[in-house]
């Protein structure tokens, strides 16, 4: 039989039926269709905060060229992101700003956590930094070193990239009801106390 450019090779239709056409966008599932969509057009937020934010700038620029991965566009609003790069360390008051970024990304988001800072507080073993960011938001990638070159970063984006297409990171999330499955116990209500100004409270 002819081969039919949509199509393609359509030899085996004759012993196989419907099953012997090649696989192409016309005999995909929508789904495959999204995900190899998703997969293909990340778009980070801009998020560096320590030394990794440098090797993070240099896999963006002219010599890495991000823009093969279709995200070379680093969203400085985290309305228009779906992927976290967090790089470098994390400190204890920059961690509620971070999960409010995380919050307003749009669904569904990825998280990369650049670097060992990131991944587990690294050399700063204080109360000033968080042990691993995964305790602030879900990861699906951890990328090691101190800084990670870029070629580390981009085998991460190609790992991701691979867990996205192959649908195991949504199974996942699906399997813990979203994200990390990180249970935050609800906060104590404030007591309604009136102060006036001029006024010292309790007095």
């Amino acid at each position: 039989m002819p081969q039919i450019p949509i199509l393609g090779n359509t030899q085996h239709i004759a012993n196989d039926g419907l099953e012997g056409l090649d696989h192409n966008f016309v005999t995909a599932r929508i789904e495959d269709l999204v995900k190899w969509s998703r997969a293909r057009s990340c778009w980070p937020a801009t998020f560096g905060l320590a030394c990794c934010a440098l090797e993070m700038m240099a896999t963006g620029a002219a010599h890495y060229d991000l823009a093969r991965y279709g995200m070379e566009v680093f969203r400085a609003s985290p309305r228009q992101a779906d992927l976290m790069i967090v790089a470098g360390r994390v400190s204890q008051k920059m961690a509620p700003i971070l999960r409010q970024i995380y919050d307003q990304m749009m669904e569904p988001k990825w998280v990369i956590s650049m670097g060992v800072c990131a991944s587990s507080g690294g050399m700063f073993n204080n109360y000033a930094i968080v042990q691993g960011v995964d305790q602030i938001v879900p990861v699906d990638v951890y990328v090691p070193g101190c800084p990670p070159g870029p070629e580390t970063l981009m085998h991460a984006i190609l790992t991701l990239h691979e867990n996205i297409q192959s649908g195991e990171l949504t199974r996942r999330r699906d399997a813990n009801q979203g994200g990390a499955a990180i249970d935050l116990p609800p906060l104590a209500p404030a007591a309604n106390q009136s102060v006036t100004l001029g006024e010292k409270e309790g007095a």
